[in-house]
């Protein structure tokens, strides 16, 4: 299935594998499912948009604080939140090609029938398939503790509730932010890294006064939808809000929307929006024994705060930046006739895993080593890219294809007027500005940005 931008997840996986995105894990060895390895342009990729969600939702708030827990918790944690005993899919196979599914995610006509969607095979009785991956802590097996890899990062912010209360000095309302891994034993992974065993979260707990919830949740919502449009700069166009209905509500929410992304293969959730009200901390008090409450200085009044929760996928994060920002853009014909076709991604400037390539027109009579002094000057502010190898047009490409907004060609003027040509990527402009007011002009470009492709 390919988009109007001519984005199809054949096409993206290929540019992620060819041009350092994204690799598959322990792909020598003939890779292991559902895990992947981000290369050189997909870590700082990755840390971009990480940095991004983490100002938006720490630096720039005046109630949220941040946490990083352990990733292996003591396992009451996961009784407490319901985990040990409901964190399960039901599964079936089919008898005849070995497929597996989760039921739930079965065409009902698949389900009555009994029938596999591949083959027509007939599928198993459903089963519960538990999506923890559990481990021995100890050195000697008999006397060692069963832990989890945490499922989600959520836990780890309930826990350190109090902890927080006491010694950051917040007021209710106030948020703990968290990014961190996860794992989960998937049934079914696919569409390359939308959906894998081992991910990273990014989610922010909001603890708000009871009765003050519904208010809270109505503020998130927008404020979440704003953030991917205008901190990321996806198109509004491909976001739109799924509502849970009955037999999607987690039994202790009281509600709960998903921002969805319109990617090639459908409408898929981006990130949740979930109003959990007291559950989690009434859980942990009841399992640990201890009181995990609250004290209203103003009323002086102890209660059990309600909680607001964002949550999103750094790596599903990562997807969406890609598959928005790719585009084929037809820009002439080539020498033979043929459509001359660049494949451009438009990311957001903040968003870009190389912000700058500095690219000397000749490899001679000194222009190199003034490009180099000029791409070390940048190091500074930006994360550069320096190029000196083929034909300056084929050198632009390729800074197209990774997303570069912005490419300094320096030429034999640039000697003489101390002058170079800065190109934009998505409009193909060139203009000659001073080297001297060479880093501002960028910063002033970055702050303006408008994306122009549909």
């Amino acid at each position: 299935m390919t988009d109007e931008s001519g984005v199809s997840m054949e096409k993206l996986v290929s540019l992620c594998k060819r041009r350092g995105f994204v690799y598959p894990s322990s792909e020598i060895y003939g890779g292991l499912s559902a895990t992947w390895d981000y290369g050189p342009l997909g870590v700082e990729l990755k840390k971009n948009i990480q940095e991004i969600w983490w100002k938006e939702m720490t630096r720039t708030q005046d109630n949220i604080v941040g946490l990083d827990a352990a990733i292996m918790m003591h396992p009451k944690t996961w009784e407490a939140s319901g985990h040990v005993a409901n964190f399960s899919d039901p599964l079936v196979d089919c008898k005849k090609c070995k497929t597996r599914f989760r039921e739930d995610k079965l065409e009902q006509q698949y389900v009555d029938n009994k029938e596999c969607p591949e083959c027509g095979g007939e599928l198993t009785e459903p089963r519960n398939f538990n999506l923890m991956f559990s481990t021995q802590m100890g050195a000697v097996e008999d006397s060692s503790m069963k832990v989890y890899l945490r499922p989600e990062t959520a836990q780890g912010i309930f826990v350190n509730f109090k902890n927080v209360v006491d010694t950051s000095r917040v007021k209710i309302p106030f948020g703990i932010a968290q990014v961190g891994k996860a794992f989960r034993n998937e049934i079914t992974t696919k569409n390359f890294i939308f959906r894998t065993c081992e991910f990273e979260q990014m989610e922010m707990q909001f603890f708000v006064k009871p009765g003050t919830d519904e208010k809270w949740f109505e503020y998130w919502m927008e404020a979440r939808k704003a953030y991917y449009t205008e901190k990321l700069g996806v198109r509004p166009t491909h976001l739109q809000f799924h509502r849970h209905g009955e037999g999607e509500l987690a039994f202790y929410a009281k509600d709960a929307f998903d921002i969805e992304y319109k990617f090639p293969f459908g409408w898929e959730e981006l990130e949740g929006i979930h109003s959990r009200t007291d559950y989690d901390l009434s859980q942990h008090s009841k399992f640990c024994g201890k009181e995990i409450n609250y004290l209203d200085q103003e009323t002086n009044e102890w209660y059990i705060p309600y909680v607001i929760e964002t949550s999103a996928g750094l790596t599903r994060s990562v997807l969406i930046a890609l598959t928005d920002a790719y585009e084929e853009e037809t820009i002439g014909v080539d020498k033979k006739g043929n459509p001359d076709v660049r494949t451009v991604l438009h990311f957001h400037p903040d968003v870009a895993p190389v912000k700058v390539a500095v690219l000397p027109l000749v490899k001679k009579d000194g222009i190199d080593e003034l490009a180099k002094s000029i791409e070390k000057e940048l190091r500074e502010d930006y994360n550069t890219f320096y190029d000196q190898s083929g034909a300056i047009g084929k050198r632009y490409r390729r800074m197209d294809e990774i997303g570069t907004p912005f490419c300094i060609t320096v030429d034999y003027d640039s000697k003489e007027d101390d002058s170079v040509t800065l190109r934009f990527r998505d409009s193909m402009e060139q203009v000659r500005v001073k080297r001297s007011e060479l880093s501002a002009r960028i910063k002033l470009e970055m702050k303006n940005y408008k994306r122009v492709n549909k």
